[in-house]
Order: structure tokens, then C-alpha cells, then sequence
């Protein structure tokens, strides 16, 4: 049973990042940035190695961290 919230939990992850990359204000798609992209695969590793709490969760953890660098690194390429 855990196998299968985990391909739905990938499922899910997969169509948000879609949405996000294809939401967007502009008329031409903005473009993940390596750091939003690595943050995301270690979120999805963090969900697959989930069984392993210390793992799965420091996984998670990283990525959650890597992705709120990115948005703060963002917000304050779009200030300047």
C-alpha cells in the first residue's frame, strides 16, 4: 500500500512542477533553474526512500531548504 502513495505522491509532484513551469504571467514558459530542479529531485528521493525516515526526511529536508534559497535568490535578482 505505501508503494502506491508513493507513485501517487509522484504523480502529484510531476503535475505541479508542470503547472508551475507552464503558468506562467508571461507568453513564453519560464525555465526551472538548476537549484529549483535539483530541490525538486531530492524532495521526490526524499519521497521514495520515505520507508527509511532518516533518510527520506533529510532528503526532503534539503530540498525544501535548497528550494526557499531559490525563491529568496530569485526575489532578489527581481529587485535589482
Amino acid at each position: 500500500m505505501s508503494g502506491a502513495y508513493i507513485i501517487i505522491s509522484i504523480i502529484v509532484l510531476v503535475i505541479i512542477a508542470i503547472l508551475a513551469i507552464y503558468t506562467g504571467r508571461s507568453k513564453r514558459p519560464k525555465q526551472l533553474s538548476k537549484l529549483a530542479m535539483f530541490a525538486m529531485v531530492l524532495v521526490v528521493l526524499g519521497i521514495v526512500f520515505g520507508e527509511d525516515r532518516l533518510v527520506g526526511y533529510s532528503f526532503m529536508g534539503v530540498g525544501v531548504i535548497l528550494a526557499i534559497v531559490d525563491i529568496i535568490k530569485n526575489l532578489k535578482s527581481k529587485q535589482s
